[in-house]
């Protein structure tokens, strides 16, 4: 049974790619027309796990709606019409950027109607916030069909009124009547009264208390216009947006920029070590100690605690880093992607956990922030390409490539570690097996669990259900987790070193992953909230195995054979 829901999950989801890059490239679409019923029943079919109980008409998903306006521009639940646009100016006109909770994208209330959403980070980008609207419109549609009565009049149930009432605002609600109002709105989204009353808290704030309402209230509002055919729901994506995505436009930007600084710094031509990661882990390890006057060079996960934890000690470290010498690029590309250069020959490693370390190159690490699905490709593949200046050519010299971030781990628990052996294309037949320089024995720890394994590249974390997932685990693929860049960087290496020779074949590479989630875990899935100070051990011991590495490289040639 598993595997023939696997199968027709696998195959949903390639359906719902195809659609939605064809609904793209056509221009627009509209969620109650044949093409958003098209999105909306693959999506029902998929009923991915973070999503909750989004497939029962009776019962609204609060987890899996908290997820999605997190990523979602604040007051999305109010507009009809939603459009996705490239960076096209709009921060030059009077409108206040809305960046969501968490996700690093500006947006911008065009009016009352109109919500427009830049996407600079590719196709991956798209797919997720369709996938996530997709999951809004159908949340929409249940709590409409809850709080109406479906004749031609559509006339308010009394939940609703009582609803609409707290929205409005114009009588003062007592602490007992609110009470009684979230008893209502209990009965009206088929949840209990315990389960409303978590969300309410979870959803306001001192500014904004009644935040559930007003967005059940919109929610339920939007949709019922749109039934009506008052005011039809819309996506639109910007011709500017059709044209650039696909072409590299933003990472040809960002790549020129870092090849740039490290030609005017005279480090273009040092061996070279590139490190996706955080923007504070290399940097916390190689300066913290120092920085913060502790002379104990040892790893102390609780001071990178206290660090992530404090402002105050985050800006004590990253003065010092500059000091010494660390260049930091602000991204102005568009493409959202940071970047620290690390020049080794002018790095005191002495009072850091390296200082045993008989390093003696003039290596360069680079850190670049997180990238996103398919924007990985599009970045490693700039950055590795040959870099011309002044009518000279230079070629990169990539001494190592190592990708470290987060997973949604299959095998164990949150906060475990991953170490990938492959990278398996969801949907596609494509596999990229590599040598990784990181291995088991690296991570042997009384605290942490670590696996080895192949990981599954998702082409979004927000579709996978309990079937597919299970298939991947269970059958002799043997997956021990999944992600969404690690085929996309290998492709790009691969490409480099191996095809176009761009780089030398000789490079080392190293990934790993720590759990985020547990996809499989009922409570562990991203919906369920993030990791918090757990993350911390598995971020550092991760960091430590890779500088470890690229250090030891400088002295001797590191073996990547078993």
């Amino acid at each position: 049974m598993t595997n023939s829901r696997a199968r027709e999950t696998t195959e949903a989801i390639e359906r719902l790619y195809i659609s939605m890059r064809h609904l793209f490239y056509r221009g627009f679409f509209k969620p109650a027309g044949v093409s958003g019923e098209t999105i909306r029943s693959l999506l029902k079919i998929i009923n991915p796990e973070i999503y909750g109980s989004m497939n029962i008409p009776s019962k609204l998903e609060l987890n899996g709606l908290m997820y999605v306006l997190d990523r979602l521009p604040e007051g999305i639940e109010e507009c009809a019409f939603i459009h996705l646009t490239s960076d096209e100016g709009f921060d030059k006109g009077s409108f206040e950027p809305i960046v969501p909770k968490k996700r690093r994208r500006n947006c911008y209330r065009i009016d009352e109607h109109q919500m427009n959403i830049e996407v600079l980070l590719g196709r991956s980008e798209i797919y997720d916030i369709l996938t996530h609207l997709t999951f809004l419109f159908i949340e929409a549609d249940k709590v409409r069909n809850l709080a109406f009565i479906q004749d031609e009049n559509w006339k308010p149930t009394r939940a609703f009124k009582i609803i609409e009432e707290v929205v409005k605002g114009e009588k003062k609600f007592s602490r007992k009547e609110k009470e009684v109002a979230l008893i209502h709105l209990s009965s009206l989204i088929g949840r209990t009264f315990d389960e409303t009353l978590n969300a309410y808290n979870t959803f306001g704030d001192d500014n904004n208390p009644d935040r559930l309402f007003k967005i059940i209230y919109n929610l339920a509002k939007v949709s019922l216009e749109d039934a009506k055919q008052t005011r039809e729901r819309e996506i639109h994506f910007s011709s500017i947006l059709r044209e650039r995505v696909g072409h590299h436009y933003f990472g040809e930007k960002w790549a020129h920029k870092v090849k740039e600084v490290l030609y005017e710094n005279d480090l273009h031509m040092r061996p070279l070590h590139i490190i996706s990661a955080n923007m504070h882990s290399v940097k916390n390890m190689l300066y913290a100690n120092e920085a913060l006057k502790k002379k104990d060079y040892k790893v102390d996960y609780k001071l990178y605690g206290e660090i992530s934890d404090k402002k105050e000690l985050r800006d004590k470290v990253s003065k010092y880093a500059l000091e010494q010498g660390m260049i930091y690029i602000n991204d102005k590309s568009g493409s959202n992607i940071d970047v620290q250069i690390i020049d080794l020959s002018k790095t005191d490693l002495k009072n850091t956990p390296f200082q045993d370390i008989k390093f003696g190159g003039d290596d360069v690490i680079m850190v670049f922030d997180y990238a996103f699905g398919e924007q990985a490709f599009e970045v490693m593949d700039e950055l590795l390409r040959p870099f011309e200046h002044k009518g000279e050519v230079y070629m990169m010299k990539v001494k190592s490539v190592s990708i470290m971030g987060k997973a949604g781990i299959l095998a164990g628990g949150k906060g475990d570690i991953m170490i990938p052996t492959s990278h398996i294309f969801e949907g596609t037949a494509d596999n990229y097996p590599f040598e990784n320089a990181l291995k088991l024995e690296d991570f042997k720890d009384d605290e942490l669990k670590a696996f080895e394994g192949p990981m599954i590249t998702v082409l979004g974390t927000s579709l996978q259900n309990r079937d597919i997932l299970s298939y991947f685990m269970n059958t002799s693929w043997k997956a021990i987790g999944l992600e969404m860049e690690g085929a996309h960087y290998q492709k790009a290496i691969q490409v480099a070193s191996k095809i176009r020779h761009h780089i030398t074949p000789d490079l080392f590479v190293m990934y790993a992953y720590y759990a985020s989630d547990n996809p499989l875990e009922t409570g562990s899935t991203l919906s369920s909230g993030g990791l918090g100070l757990t993350g911390v051990k598995p971020t550092y011991l991760i960091t430590l195995r890779i500088l470890e590495k690229i250090l030891q490289s400088g002295k001797k040639e590191i073996s990547t054979k078993k």
